[in-house]
């Protein structure tokens, strides 16, 4: 006995890759802000400084 399959392919749509790339890759530029920038791309102020400064204390990264 043969079980039917759905007529449309299970397989992911081609549109996956490109988000999940990207995601990706904003994933990554965050990290890098929040681990290892120390103020250096972060120049619009204090703020962004203490935000990713505490960011870095939330993930118990080192950072002085």
């Amino acid at each position: 006995m043969t079980v039917p399959t759905p007529a449309r392919a299970v397989a992911a749509p081609a549109i996956s890759l490109p988000i999940a790339m990207l995601t990706l890759g904003l994933l990554l530029v965050l990290a890098y802000l929040v681990t290892f920038d120390q103020g250096a791309l972060s120049r619009s102020g204090m703020l962004m400084h203490e935000l990713m400064h505490d960011g870095r204390h939330l993930l118990g990264v080192p950072c002085h």
